[in-house]
């Protein structure tokens, strides 16, 4: 089917594969076929080898992928947060420039907690949740008795979500459904993984037959997939094919069984190392989640593709965060800046070449500036804006190949880690912020304020090797670099300077990086 508007701004999708590690899918160089689909649209778009996440976790890093703004400048940090009304978000920007805005969600700390994440959007269809929402028929006639049924829909969902919300913003009621006995309770009645076959049909549905949309008005779908997020229940085909060990061996069944309803247990960092048999297990289900969900998104990608859809769609697939397997003792996306939470994938495929098809860039770039990229694609980029779209050339890069990434623990953790083992918090720094600067091949994280560690990013992919006692000199320019980027300012008010960190330009400063070799002259 020829695609109707070609030559028009062109429709926009943008799908964060929720805590999909780069490094589980078979195009980034991992061993096991996990991902023939995205594979198959990473060979025809370019292929973003070093992205990096500005936070390590769901809310700070949607707010900083839909407002261009690191975390400490958008302060959308904690599970209670709102974003401030001030910030403009991309859906915002988008619907003030003629898109019909539309989000089709899974994940309930953007669908269903009310933190502002959702402005912008005409139509926002929640798959997770107390009360699922379908899609919008606007346009189409109702009568009377489906009029009301969508007016009590409303002020029931309404209601519901007021109940949600005191449960991501209270401590009690928190903890409280962090008990053995409610999870498999709010893990079933919450749709806590929503639903991806049907959020990727309703989304195909939308940019294929465009029933909402005004007659050549360009569509941006926002879609959040849960499938390889806690807990781990794939088809029984995938287990087969990823970790057949579980359908034989009874205790890698209890295991499992113990994991998924063990939520404390996805938050908390390991008293210990696991052991072999529980690393396969979790290792082979993550992956069996992985596959299963990259055959649907064929299926996705195969109907947009057959419909013409996909000539004039700028397509970004990303992920919000990865997720901790058992590396260095931790478990789930809670609190580290390791690469197994903020490497993550980045694939975009443009159809008007800014970015170019079949290539691989290998530049460290931050996923706060996909922001400006898909408002430079749109034509709404002020030239501010365009100057930090990923599509330039890395050469003339403003951020001068300069990414940080902030991990402020969710305080929720923090209390039920007080509670529970206060130990690891003493231990494990849980309550310390985290930051972390990418420059050159060096990684440097700082924790708290006091604990260094320095790793080649580019050699020790897995940092293994702390280089920090051997670098001492490196060590010291990169904390600078993080000392001005943290600058003299809170808040959001420092938006306009982080493009260019505070101090960051000072002579002295930048003499330092030449002669370590982080500059060239």
């Amino acid at each position: 089917m020829a695609d109707k508007r070609s030559g028009q701004s062109p429709d926009i999708l943008f799908l964060v594969l929720d805590t999909q590690r780069c490094d589980r899918l078979s195009c980034y160089g991992y061993p096991l076929e996990t991902s023939p689909n995205l594979d198959a649209l990473a060979a025809d778009a370019t292929r973003f080898n070093s992205a990096v996440s500005a936070a390590q976790w769901t809310v700070p890093s949607h707010a900083s992928m839909f407002t261009g703004l690191y975390p400490s400048a958008h302060q959308v940090l904690q599970s209670y947060s709102v974003l401030p009304d001030d910030l403009t978000t991309l859906a915002e920007r988008l619907n003030a420039g003629g898109y019909f805005t539309a989000g089709f969600c899974n994940n309930p700390l953007v669908g269903v907690i009310n933190n502002g994440l959702r402005r912008g959007f005409y139509s926002f269809l929640n798959y997770s949740g107390l009360l699922n929402s379908y899609p919008n028929q606007a346009g189409a006639r109702k009568g009377l008795l489906d009029r009301y049924r969508q007016l009590f829909k409303k002020l029931l969902a309404k209601g519901l979500n007021q109940v949600q919300d005191s449960f991501a913003r209270s401590e009690l009621l928190l903890s409280l459904s962090f008990s053995p006995l409610m999870v498999p309770l709010w893990q079933t009645a919450l749709s806590f993984k929503g639903n991806t076959a049907k959020s990727l049909d309703d989304a195909a549905n939308l940019l294929i037959n465009r029933r909402g949309p005004d007659a050549d008005q360009p569509v941006f779908a926002f879609i959040n997939l849960m499938g390889t997020h806690m807990p781990y229940h794939p088809p029984r085909k995938y287990v087969e094919r990823f970790a057949p060990h579980v359908l034989k061996d009874k205790k890698a069944r209890h295991y499992l069984r113990q994991f998924n309803s063990d939520v404390y247990g996805w938050l908390a960092p390991l008293a210990g190392a696991l052991d072999e048999n529980e690393k396969a297990t979790l290792d082979g289900m993550y992956d069996a989640e992985v596959a299963c969900q990259d055959e649907q998104l064929g299926v996705f990608f195969d109907r947009l593709r057959s419909s013409g859809a996909l000539d004039n769609t700028l397509v970004v697939v990303c992920s919000d965060h990865g997720e901790h397997l058992g590396e260095k003792q931790f478990i789930g996306h809670s609190i580290s800046l390791y690469n197994e939470l903020v490497r993550v994938p980045l694939i975009i495929r443009d159809p008007s070449d800014r970015f170019l098809r079949s290539s691989i860039r290998d530049d460290v770039v931050s996923t706060r500036r996909l922001f400006h990229s898909v408002l430079d694609v749109a034509g709404l980029a002020s030239e501010e804006e365009r100057s930090l779209t990923l599509a330039q050339d890395p050469a003339t890069d403003p951020d001068r190949n300069r990414v940080f990434s902030e991990a402020i623990p969710p305080q929720n953790v923090v209390n039920l880690l007080q509670k529970r083992q206060p130990e690891l918090i003493r231990d494990r720094f849980c309550d310390q912020p985290r930051r972390a600067i990418w420059l050159g091949n060096h990684k440097l994280i700082e924790t708290g304020g006091q604990v260094l560690e320095l790793y080649d990013f580019l050699e020790d992919p897995r940092e293994d090797l702390n280089l920090s006692s051997v670098f001492p000199e490196n060590v010291e320019v990169l904390q600078d670099c993080l000392d001005a980027f943290v600058g003299e300012h809170s808040g959001y008010e420092m938006a306009a300077t982080l493009a260019r960190a505070p101090g960051f330009d000072d002579p002295e400063v930048q003499q330092r990086l030449r002669d370590l070799g982080y500059l060239e002259d």
